[in-house]
């Protein structure tokens, strides 16, 4: 077994623990596989920059979180789609809070390799619930049924099943700490 491989003591109940090598036999596509589990996780780590600071990119200045900016509530208070009464419950403060450490934790997540379970379920979630609250069949669009949403949630999950913060992340140091747990 090369060093790369080599299994450690394993957690209780998930087994000896395995690495992204074993599952993606092909060095180029672990490759490419990591450049794009850091470029969604970039994705999110950007959206809470710039809803944090106000950089002026998505959001302005006057409505950076740090300025007294609401920016779940923004986007919430001016959904029209089917599913609009729902979302308003989380159109208040603890809704912003949510909002944006979901943002922080999955990006950070991906971009360091680490935790990609949690990131993929918690942020699958997030995008599901952004794709209902713009829901392109009752809203119009480009296509009815599938949108970035979707491309972005799968970016998630496939870097969670392969393992992909195993190449340029953390994530075979964080194996040899959880294991094969949910937190891998």
């Amino acid at each position: 077994m090369s060093s790369t491989t080599k299994s450690v003591a394993p957690t209780a109940g998930t087994g000896a623990v395995r690495y992204q090598e074993q599952i993606v036999t092909s060095a180029a596509a672990r490759k490419v596989l990591a450049v794009s589990r850091i470029v969604i996780g970039f994705t999110f780590l950007w959206a809470f920059v710039d809803k944090t600071f106000g950089l002026g990119f998505a959001t302005p200045a006057e409505r950076a979180w740090i300025n007294g900016g609401t920016p779940a509530q923004g986007f919430i208070t001016n959904i029209e789609g089917p599913f609009a009464d729902f979302f308003q419950v989380f159109a208040n403060p603890f809704g912003d809070v949510l909002f944006m450490v979901g943002l922080l934790g999955i990006g950070v997540a991906l971009v360091a390799g680490a935790g990609l379970r949690i990131a993929a379920v918690t942020g699958t979630l997030l995008l599901a619930f952004m794709y209902l609250a713009e829901l392109p069949a009752a809203l119009g669009g480009n296509n009815p049924v599938v949108d970035s949403h979707w491309h972005e949630a799968l970016l998630l999950i496939i870097a969670a099943v392969t393992l992909s913060g195993d190449t340029w992340g953390v994530g075979k140091i964080w194996a040899r700490i959880v294991g094969n747990s949910w937190l891998r």
